[in-house]
């Protein structure tokens, strides 16, 4: 089970506070021009962030836990509970320009998609995302280590 499922219930309390707020206000708040959705530690407990890339709607944000050996990518959402596709995508560096199933997450989700984890110590990364696009933005042979 995916962390994005556990946090169902905290998201369904998020969701009625924050309508109960635009139903208060009566107007909804959108996304500051080049607002950056702070990551949400959705990798897990020590997992630090080492790089982040602004992909339009929403920021991807490369991680690595230093005890464990493993990097893991989550794409968090400029539009929190609204539900937008987006894409994660995390692998050892290769010149295949095909993604398995096991190295990314896409589908429809109201606040991140992923995390997706690859262990990959004395090795480079390719990483990236989407949010709202069917394109995948990726940096390849990144953060070798």
């Amino acid at each position: 089970m995916k962390l994005r499922g556990r946090l169902g219930a905290t998201a369904a309390v998020l969701g009625i506070t924050v309508t109960a707020a635009v139903a208060a206000t009566g107007t909804a708040q959108a996304a500051p021009s080049g607002a950056t959705a702070a990551y949400n530690g959705g990798c897990g407990s020590g997992y630090s962030v080492i790089d982040s890339k602004n992909v339009v709607d929403g920021t991807v944000y490369l991680t690595y836990n230093s005890s464990n050996g493993y990097n893991c990518v989550v794409t968090v959402s400029n539009y929190p509970g609204t539900s937008l596709y987006m894409q994660a995508a995390l692998r050892l560096s290769r010149n295949d320009a095909v993604w398995n199933s096991s190295e990314r997450d896409d589908g429809y989700y109201q606040y991140y998609a992923g995390p997706i984890y690859k262990y990959a110590p004395n090795s480079c990364v390719d990483w990236g995302g989407s949010v709202d696009s069917n394109y995948l933005q990726i940096n390849y042979d990144d953060h070798c280590g």
